[in-house]
């Protein structure tokens, strides 16, 4: 027994089933199923990709999943529960794989691969999700990645973007439409848009150098320089090469790899450069001898560079080569790169070994952190960090740096007795406190490990070097203090020892006695001289020694001051834990100099940012010590420096310490007195800004007050603790007394000066952030209603200047986004006021985008179907105080002209696609009663009447197609799900309102339009969508084309007499309607027509302008590709049952039935037109078309319009002659008159003489290609005489030269004479206008008749070609098939008279034997009686066929139809009178030829006397004598006596011709 399912409802087949048992359903592998019943073993149900078909199947088959069931029953609906990740994967494979393959089909190769490709990689993540051992983080990183190749595949197939949240898709029912708006927005941006990456890294590769002759270890030093400020802006990446070139370390990527790190946006520009410099390690000259000398010095070799804005241009992988320079003289190797940047040739050139950089650069844009997701390969594989010099742009909290950068710049030294100049090397040393040298902590650069000290390279014979070198020491804070670095200066001889000389050295201390470090800047350092083996280990010796000549200044030491001997460094300290700043000190050491403690505070604004932001919890220690130490004295001095505090956290460079204040207040704050203070001096600070004449340090003061109020707020938190929450009432009215502060300087309107109004919005501005703050304390309530009455106070005049109503927009923004308003209880006080404000700028116009994303915030919190009290409510503000506003918004942003630029067209559609959604989101909510209230709250007719017009022409406006972008589906439904809501809840006031006596046409006309054009809408269109697309509209919201149909039948119904109104203007419209292919539809609309049609015939008597109108736009409608078969059927069968009873039944039927014939003419010239080439069928159905426009519906306009369409199609296919032919059907139209005639097709304006002149000349030229000169010259005569009448006779010889021109070609071109055709069309499944007729063809130049079957045969592929030439029978013509038979026939030319005249030449006549010809012949021999062996001549009777066409060939056609077939059949007597007639008639015309000499070639007379007179075949003529001439046939035939007598004749007169012809041919045969 079958008993319906509790839990079995949903499963997958795991193995295919044939379904060969009775009711089986048969089922493949991976299909799910729906299950209904089930009984021992089996189950019964269905296929979900088929649900209507439903059968058994054995419960082994199945794999069960979980599910859950919506409305249970019959109509139930089963939802797997799994991830929706997964099911929307599963669902979107299905859908792809069908379409994949026709990618295939389609010949689209390389989407087919990719979309494979991703196909597998989803499947692959698939498998990840089910198996489920992902930890959270990666789940989430899984579904990231298959969400992003989801969208792309749908991209990359047009199909529906998919709004989604979380990566899982949204029901959009269950969100409101602002959100789903906003979603669809950002994944569509997301797509359109690639954000612009705000930091930048350089990745480079060193290859190799490539030079003639290297033979050294170099070192390559890369380093990004700004030409503009002429500085270095990165550190260096130090690499070092060996002696082919190649990186010394291969092994190690980092060695050779490098990451330029942070570059600012600001910092791709043409005057950022990369600087390559290269030394290299060896001998001091570059071309010594080997031996000379075994000491290595650092020598300068070359340099190159390169401006980062050439890597912007093109995504190079290849490799760079970079040209190598040399600069002239030694000395300016320090600004080498400098020269090179500025082209300065004179200075440099290139290197005299030609040496090229070979180098990979590349860029890569996004934070760190992606760039290491998305090329993680490089840094798997090793690569080193190079950092920006200093602090990036944005400093981050937690970053501990202690580095010093120190630029070794130039020496200025004395000969030494010498009469050369020096040779010095800088040799660097750090030491610390306890004179031992510090060990790696001398960076180079990335690249290369810090090292213990560092040689600068040697400039040759230069006392004042300049070396621009540049180290980084990363000095850990507790080695900093004592710690000082020693340059030694050596002398590197050339000499054959190759010694270095010690002969000075400078120091620097890294900080001083106060505890601050070495300021930054430039330092010229002593050089103190020593001997060359003077021991430098025991630092205390010189430590004592001043150490720059800054510091020699206050001292009189006259031994050194004489020196002259200098040393220059720069230093730059770039830490997170030491300061510079001497103020900084004295502000943090404020206890052991109270005295100091004012202009400490004074100072505190002139200490650099970044100082106060590394010691910033120390620096807020420090003030809140000193308010709590004298709160009186230094109250206000603390405000402000506090003040200071918060808004240098506002500074993008400092924004990331912002959650260091926060941690601070939280945590460390303790100053539980502090709010006392901090309300009296902001209270101060706001009832002076009315007064105040600078507003500067005000609104400093109310741009902080965010953080103020999280300080009083911590404050009073902290002593509420303490004291059991004391004072609560006179905290309170404080700051009840604060707020009415602010409400009385905002409700002040600014005279003459806009600093109030700045202070003003200064104060808007932050407001917001204080409502949380408040909340901490008080009542949600108790907060709204402040917030309502500061945010009311405000002026609401609009003509105050614009930046404050913009920033008062913005303060309702972020009002309507705070934690406050999303609390239903404060926001119903806020509503109003928002509201208000709202209303104001919308009515001006005014920041739209800003009031759209207040709206749709607004609409976001209201979630569908919430029937809540408070939620009804707020709806019934929001209507009356928005609705009309939003509307009238709408019209006037859609009828803009749209702004030209991309960007501001892009924002332009943002709006109105929020406004949108903001619209639809309130009209969602309305229930019944917001309906009825709204209609009601109109006072007069008038005022109901322009709101239901607005709202009309605003959902055509929401209906069109660029509304959305095109794969927004899902929103499309949504907008047309609530428009049709809207529309059943409107019709109701339509029919109360504005019937009968109050009938309004506009305002019913703009219903029905707009009814129409919702129907018609490409998204509403279910038969184009994929079977799980349509499956999932219908579950959600049905068809609704189908529920605005039988809306528009019921208004018509209640029309009554005012359906005149509308006849013909909506015939058109409905029946575009009805040509959708949607059964109920058209049954529910169709009916109309009849009604139409009853009304009209009330009216005038007839239905002409109902007729008139159908004819029209069926035309253009079914050329659009509308309609099919069925709805052929449906129209006739549907209207014909109507008018069964009606008394004008009978011009009913024949209007019906004239509609109908047109529907099968054009439903076939439709299917026709959408083969590939021009063909018979194509241009016989035009044909077909053309005639029954002009015979049965007489519509010139449109007999024209195909008269065109055929013409086109004869040129496309080279039938010249036809297309002259059919071109002069139009001709035929026209009169030679001065009557203007319009514009049409692709004729200028111009007078019907003008075209017509127009068409005769485009005629001859087509006749002169088709070569049917004849025909041209009969229209060159009329057009000529056209000219003589006008005397126009420069026109008029251009007339007769043509004329003349074509008796040329007649007389000496050749044309070959083509073959006739008989076609027969048999069976059902031909088109309409070939079905059971014969036509006779002309074919092409050389078509023979096998030739020309073949080419039938492919234009009707399926067709069979019967082998007999008989007439078919009645049931080959009703076959459910298609027959063609074919065979030759000959021409019977109509003037004989041309064809028989003797000496006209063959090249006039051939005309007349193919042209105009309406009759055609078939002769089928057959045996009468005994067929007698010897003598078959005597039985040989022939069937004789005359077919006689509707028109003569050629014409507008290569075929037409046959209207005539007469069949006689001729005795053999007559047979034999007709062949001697015909041999006579050839070799008469053989023998004229040969006289005339027109034969270049005796062989065809030669070979036609041959047959006559030596007829080996079949007796010849000497059969005829046996057969006719004996006594017994006279006797048995005496009627024949004539005939006998004719046929002797024509023997005789054989006879002489041939005697004749012998003569010529053997004149001809001699020469």
């Amino acid at each position: 027994m079958w008993i319906p399912t509790e839990h079995e409802k949903y499963g997958v087949v795991i193995a295919s089933f044939r379904g060969t048992v009775p009711y089986g359903l048969s089922l493949e592998i991976g299909d799910t199923v729906q299950i209904l019943e089930k009984c021992d073993g089996w189950y019964r149900g269905f296929a979900l990709k088929n649900p209507n078909i439903k059968g058994i199947f054995p419960s082994s088959y199945i794999h069960l999943k979980n599910a859950c069931v919506k409305n249970k029953g019959q109509f139930e609906m089963v939802i797997p529960t799994e991830d929706s990740v997964i099911t929307e994967m599963t669902s979107t494979l299905r859908d792809w794989g069908t379409m994949w393959k026709q990618l295939y089909v389609r010949n689209e190769g390389d989407l087919f691969h990719r979309l494979w490709h991703i196909m597998n990689e989803i499947l692959d993540l698939r498998r990840q999700v089910l198996v489920g051992h992902l930890t959270h983080d990666r789940m989430k990183d899984v579904k990231r990645h298959i969400t992003a190749r989801l969208d792309w595949g749908n991209e990359q197939l047009g199909l529906d973007l998919v709004p989604r949240k979380e990566y899982a898709m949204v029901d959009p029912e269950d969100i409101s439409i602002t959100e789903l708006y906003r979603l669809m927005e950002h994944r569509h941006r997301k797509k359109d848009t690639p954000v612009q990456a705000s930091s930048h890294h350089l990745f480079v590769q060193m290859k190799s150098l490539m030079c003639s002759n290297l033979g050294e270890e170099l070192e390559v030093i890369f380093s990004l320089f700004d030409s503009k400020e002429n500085r270095p802006i990165s550190e260096r990446f130090f690499l070092r090469l060996n002696r082919n070139g190649l990186p010394k370390s291969p092994e190690k990527p980092e060695r050779h790899c490098s990451l330029f790190v942070d570059l600012g946006s600001s910092e791709l520009r043409k005057d950022i450069y990369i600087t390559v410099h290269i030394i290299r390690i060896g001998r001091m000259g570059a071309g010594e001898k080997k031996n000379a000398c075994s000491v290595q010095y650092r020598r300068p070799f070359g340099c190159a560079v390169l401006s980062i804005a050439d890597l912007l241009t093109g995504e190079t992988k290849d490799d760079l080569i970079l040209k190598v320079y040399m600069c002239n003289t030694e000395s300016e190797w320090y600004q080498i790169h400098e020269n090179i940047i500025k082209k300065l040739n004179a200075r440099y050139n290139l290197t005299g070994s030609n040496a090229g950089l070979a180098v990979s650069l590349q860029l890569l844009h996004g934070d760190i952190e992606q760039i290491r997701r998305e090329y993680s390969s490089v840094f798997t594989h090793g690569v080193s960090i190079t950092r920006k010099l200093g602090f990036s742009n944005i400093i981050m909290p937690g970053e501990m740096r202690n580095d010093l950068y120190i630029t070794i710049e130039r020496g200025e030294f004395e000969k030494g007795g010498k009469s050369v100049a020096r040779n010095v090397e800088v040799t660097m040393y750090i030491i610390d406190s306890n004179g031992q040298n510090l060990k790696d902590f001398i960076s180079f650069g990335s690249g290369e490990p810090p090292a213990n000290e560092f040689h600068s390279f040697v400039l040759y014979h230069n006392n004042s070097p300049r070396w621009s070198e540049l180290l980084k020491l990363p000095i850990p804070v507790d080695k900093f203090r004592g710690a000082h670095i020693r340059f030694e200066f050596r002398h590197c001889s050339t000499k054959e020892k190759g010694e270095k000389k010690l002969f000075g050295f400078s120091f620097v201390p890294l900080m001083q006695e106060d505890g601050r470090t070495l300021p930054d800047g430039t330092h010229e350092l002593i050089v103190h001289k020593c001997e060359e083996n003077t021991n430098l280990q025991d630092s205390s010796r010189y430590l004592r020694l001043p150490f720059s000549k800054a510091s020699l200044l206050g001292t009189n030491n006259q031994a050194i001051k004489a020196t002259k001997e200098s040393f220059w460094i720069t230093s730059f300290l770039c830490s997170t834990k030491l300061t510079q700043n001497g103020d900084m000190l004295d502000l943090l050491k404020w206890r052991t100099h109270p005295d100091k403690i004012t202009g400490c505070l004074s100072k505190i604004k002139e200490i650099d940012g970044s100082e106060i932001v590394k010691f910033l919890q120390d620096t807020l220690d420090t003030l809140f010590g000193i308010l709590d130490e004298n709160s009186q004295k230094y109250g206000s001095k603390v405000f402000d420096s506090l003040v200071h505090i918060i808004n240098l956290l506002q500074d993008s460079k400092f924004h990331h310490f912002k959650p260091v204040m926060d941690t601070y207040i939280e945590s460390h704050f303790a100053g539980a007195l502090a709010y006392r203070d901090l309300i009296k001096v902001l209270k101060w600070y706001v009832d002076r800004i009315t007064e105040a004449e600078r507003q500067e340090h005000i609104q400093e003061v109310l741009k902080a007050q965010e953080y103020i109020f999280k300080y009083i707020v911590q404050s009073r938190r902290l002593f509420s603790l303490a004291t059991g929450g004391q004072n609560e009432e006179e905290f309170r009215c404080c700051i009840q007394e604060l707020l009415m502060s602010v409400r009385f300087f905002l409700s002040q309107e600014s005279k003459g000066s806009g600093a109030l109004s700045q202070s003003q919005a200064v104060f808007l501005s932050s407001f917001p952030a204080v409502y949380s703050e408040l909340l901490k304390l008080f009542d949600v309530r108790e907060v709204a209603n402040l917030v309502h009455d500061t945010l009311g106070s405000l002026p609401t005049i609009m003509h105050v200047d614009d930046s404050l109503q913009a920033v008062k927009l913005q303060c309702i923004g972020k009002t309507v986004e705070s934690q406050l308003y999303t609390n239903p209880d404060s926001r119903y006080i806020l509503l109003p006021v928002v509201l208000h404000h709202l209303h104001m700028h919308l009515q001006e116009q005014k920041d739209l985008i800003m009031c759209a994303r207040i709206l749709s915030n607004i609409f976001c919190l209201i979630k569908k179907n919430s029937s809540e009290k408070s939620v009804l409510e707020e709806i019934d503000v929001i209507v009356t105080s928005l609705l009309d506003i939003l509307l009238r918004t709408i019209l006037e942003i859609t009828s803009r002209p749209q702004p030209s630029g991309s960007a501001m067209r892009l924002q332009f559609q943002d709006v109105t696609g929020e406004f949108v959604a903001c619209l639809l989101s309130l009209l969602r909510q309305m229930t019944d009663r917001h309906y009825q209230q709204l209609l009601d709250g109109f006072n007069t007719k008038e005022e109901l009447r322009d709101f239901l017009l607005q709202i009309f022409t605003v959902f055509r406006i929401l209906i069109r197609p660029e509304m959305f972008p095109k794969d927004w589906t899902v929103m499309r439904l949504v907008a047309n799900n609530v428009i049709i809501t809207t529309v059943l809840y409107l019709s109701d006031a339509l029919r109360k309102n504005f019937l009968n006596e109050n009938f309004d046409y506009k305002i019913w006309d703009s219903y029905f339009y707009l009814a129409v054009i919702f129907i018609n809408q490409l998204c509403l269109q279910l038969e184009m969508f994929t079977p799980s697309k349509k499956k999932k509209v219908l579950e959600k919201y049905g068809d609704m084309r189908v529920t605005m149909g039988c809306e528009i039948f019921s208004m018509w119904q209640n029309l009554g007499e005012h359906k005149l109104h509308f006849i013909p203007a909506l015939i058109g419209p409905f029946l575009e309607v009805t040509l959708i292919p949607q059964p109920d539809l058209r049954n529910v609309m169709i009916p109309i027509f009849h009604d139409m049609m009853d009304w009209e015939q009330r009216r005038s008597g007839n239905f002409k302008q109902v007729e008139a109108k159908l004819i029209d736009k069926l035309d253009s409608l079914m050329s659009e590709g509308k309609g099919d078969e069925t709805y052929r059927e449906l129209f006739n069968s549907i209207l014909l049952k109507k008018i069964e009873r009606e008394t004008w039944r009978e011009s009913g039927v024949s209007l019906i039935a004239t509609v109908t014939r047109l529907m099968e003419r054009l439903l076939d010239y439709r299917d026709c037109m959408k083969m590939g080439e021009v063909d018979g069928k194509k241009i016989g159905c035009t044909v077909s078309l053309l005639n029954f426009y002009k015979t049965e519906l007489n519509k010139e306009e449109m007999y024209i319009r195909y008269i065109h369409k055929l013409y086109d199609l004869h040129l496309k296919a080279q039938n010249f002659t036809e297309a002259a032919y059919t071109l002069l059907l139009y001709d035929e139209l026209l009169e030679w008159s001065d009557r203007p005639l319009r514009e049409f097709l692709t004729y200028p304006m111009q007078t019907e003489w003008q075209r017509k002149e127009y068409l005769h000349l485009t005629i001859i030229q087509n006749f002169d290609r088709g070569k049917c000169w004849e025909n041209g010259i009969i229209l060159c005569r009329k057009i000529a005489e056209q000219y003589e009448s006008y005397y126009d006779y420069r026109n008029l010889s251009k007339m007769r030269m043509m004329e003349a021109s074509l008796y040329d070609k007649i007389m000496d071109q050749q044309r070959l004479e083509p073959e006739f055709f008989r076609v027969g069309f048999y069976g059902k499944k031909f088109p309409f206008f070939l079905r059971n007729k014969e036509f006779v063809c002309r074919g092409h130049d050389y078509e023979r008749l096998e030739a020309f079957q073949q080419r039938m045969l492919n234009e009707f592929p399926h067709a069979i070609a019967m082998q007999h030439a008989n007439q078919p029978d009645e049931t080959i013509f009703q076959a459910e098939a298609q027959y063609l038979q074919i065979y030759a026939v000959t021409p019977i030319p109509e003037s004989q008279e041309v064809l028989q005249r003797e000496g006209i030449p063959d090249n006039i006549k051939s005309f007349y034997k193919v042209n105009h010809i309406w009759r055609f012949r078939y002769d089928r021999p057959f045996h009468k009686g005994t067929k007698d062996k010897e003598n078959e001549f005597k039985s040989l009777w022939v069937e004789r066929t005359s077919l006689i066409l509707v028109q003569s060939l050629p014409g507008i056609s290569r075929w037409f139809e046959v209207e005539k077939r007469e069949v006689v059949e001729m005795s053999p007597l007559e047979n034999a009178i007709e062949v001697l007639e015909n041999k006579n008639q050839q070799l008469k015309t053989l023998i004229s030829q040969c006289q005339t000499r027109q034969m270049q070639n005796i062989n065809p007379l030669t070979m036609c006397l041959n047959g006559v007179i030596d007829a080996a075949v079949n007796g010849g003529v000497s059969r005829y004598q046996e057969a006719f001439f004996v006594k017994e046939y006279i006797l048995n035939h005496p009627e024949d006596g004539e005939k006998i007598t004719r046929l002797r004749e024509l023997m005789l007169e054989q006879a002489q011709i041939l005697e004749f012809s012998l003569a010529v041919h053997e004149r001809f045969a001699s020469h």
